[in-house]
């Protein structure tokens, strides 16, 4: 049966690293051959194998009907996405095949960032840098290409959309060969920066093709880290309050969004500047079905992720996707593995919603959230971390998230109501001060409890720092300015004119008692 399933349309379109192009459908001809000499009898070549992927991803000749590229599922001009639109002019949550009619059943991801991501396995141990330590290290599959990992590199991945019948729909690597024997450059180039011998093998011809195409996808046109928040950490740029207050968010236990999108220690100053926001680890975060691509794809088969991947056989497995980048997210709509999502904000709530009884509804559908593919699968445990937010907490980290696009499509963004220049605005209370501030009880003396209380307590410090503390910064970090602990900013602003010199006495002592 699960041999049988993978050749169903559910995993036929994935990311294509080789279905695709651009606004362009012709092979560039902008490439810098080694010899351009016309009275040179030297065949003309491409300067290195990286540029020979080039033409070899913009080139439509390597599907069946010559009509689909790598660019066109993954757009350079779009964040290497397929930006097609769909019949309601909305970006297409499948990609179209070849033929103009197939369809498939995932959402094709970004290509961009993509050489970052390790090599697949089914097993492996990841240490987990969120800023709090509170959590065991990940065990299970991490990496790989597509969306299940069924392919162990970006070499392998770009070999799969030719052959792919909902795709490309070449029908054998011999036809691909083929194709690429019709063009003198090629030949001369696979010949000389392989080997003279290469085409004698239909392997080995179409193994430099995917090798060449991956190499493509390394270079620094793919990930030039180069956005907002690569700036900001460079000392170029300034976060705005609602950026900044998304960024404490995003790498606080409030949200526990970097257990799973962070790949690098953030004291680490030299890997927290190529930070991909991705761990690579495999979830059910309990994305539901596509139903309206379904009903056009006819697709009946849920769609049970890194268990169809050939070296996955537990059970416990199905329905999990591997955790995607975070760059360029606000421009690479729609959202989750099927595409069910449109907007940001509402992936946003839909995490909430685990965690945040208020949130009942999808906002995009207006009706109740619903169930996973396999809600027997779904990481109830990681996803009922944190605390809930409120709208501004929300589009404070729609503002942080688009600080993570690459400087040549921030002029994708679309605003969508939520102005991240805008000031934030103190919330009105919802209940009686006293109540949410609890005062110490009168018998309590001994200042280090008293500290205690103020910590977990009335001041809720401990929701984000956690109740089992690490040693954390001090005492000098502490200061009526609200500049509390490392990243300073409105998520403190409710302390200022509230707590006493008395009160930080009070913490610091608690605090000082840590090991």
């Amino acid at each position: 049966m699960k041999r049988l399933m993978l050749i169903l349309p559910c995993l036929w379109l994935v990311a294509c690293g080789g279905c695709g192009s651009s606004s362009s459908s012709s092979q560039p001809d902008d490439q810098t051959p080694i010899d351009q000499n016309p009275d040179d009898e030297t065949p003309v070549t491409f300067a290195s194998v990286e540029d020979l992927g080039e033409a070899l991803f913009h080139d439509p000749n390597l599907s069946l009907n010559r009509t689909q590229s790598c660019a066109v599922c993954h757009n350079p001009d779009h964040a290497f996405i397929d930006d097609r639109l769909d019949a309601n002019n909305q970006i297409s949550a499948v990609s179209l095949g070849d033929d103009g009619q197939s369809l498939g059943d995932r959402n094709a991801p970004t290509a961009a960032y993509a050489s970052f991501v390790p090599d697949f396995e089914a097993s492996a141990t990841r240490q987990r840098h969120n800023p709090h330590g509170e959590f065991t290290d990940y065990q299970g599959a991490i990496g790989g290409q597509f969306h299940d990992g069924r392919e162990v590199d970006l070499k392998g991945q770009a070999g799969g959309p030719p052959l792919n019948p909902l795709e490309m729909a070449m029908p054998d690597k011999a036809t691909v060969v083929e194709r690429l024997l019709e063009n003198d450059k090629y030949v001369a180039s696979f010949q000389l920066l392989f080997d003279e011998n290469v085409f004698d093998s239909v392997d080995d011809a179409y193994l430099a093709m995917t090798t060449s195409i991956g190499r493509f996808e390394k270079t620094d046109l793919f990930a030039p880290f180069d956005s907002k928040y690569d700036r900001f950490l460079a000392g170029e740029y300034e976060l705005s309050e609602k950026e900044a207050a998304g960024r404490t968010l995003f790498f606080s236990s409030l949200t526990n969004c970097s257990i799973c999108h962070q790949l690098h220690d953030e004291a680490d100053p030299v890997l927290n500047r190529r930070e991909t926001f991705s761990g690579y680890e495999y979830h059910n975060i309990g994305v539901p079905e596509n139903t309206a691509i379904r009903v056009l794809n006819g697709v009946t088969e849920k769609d049970a992720g890194l268990y169809l991947n050939p070296q996955i056989d537990q059970e416990s497995d199905k329905g999990k996707f591997k955790t995607p980048t975070l760059r360029n997210v606000a421009v690479t709509e729609p959202y989750m593995h099927n595409g069910v999502h449109r907007d940001l904000k509402t992936v946003i709530e839909f995490y909430d919603q685990f965690v945040n009884p208020q949130r009942v509804n999808n906002p995009e559908t207006g009706l109740p959230w619903e169930t996973a593919e396999f809600p027997e699968t779904v990481s109830q445990e990681l996803l009922e971390i944190g605390k809930a937010l409120d709208d501004q907490e929300v589009e404070s980290m729609v503002c942080f998230l688009r600080t993570l696009t690459d400087k040549r499509y921030e002029n994708l963004i679309q605003t969508k109501g939520i102005h991240c220049d805008a000031a934030l605005v103190d919330p009105a209370p919802t209940e009686p001060d006293d109540d949410r501030y609890p005062e110490i009880p009168a018998e309590m003396t001994d200042p280090v409890a008293r500290g205690e209380f103020l910590f977990k307590q009335k001041y809720g410090c401990s929701d984000c720092h956690g109740s089992d503390l690490e040693p954390i910064p001090g005492p000098n970090d502490l200061d009526l300015n609200g500049n509390f602990i490392d990243r300073g900013n409105g998520l403190m602003d409710f302390l200022v004119g509230r707590i006493t010199e008395q009160e930080i006495s009070e913490l610091q002592r608690y605090l000082s008692t840590l090991e």
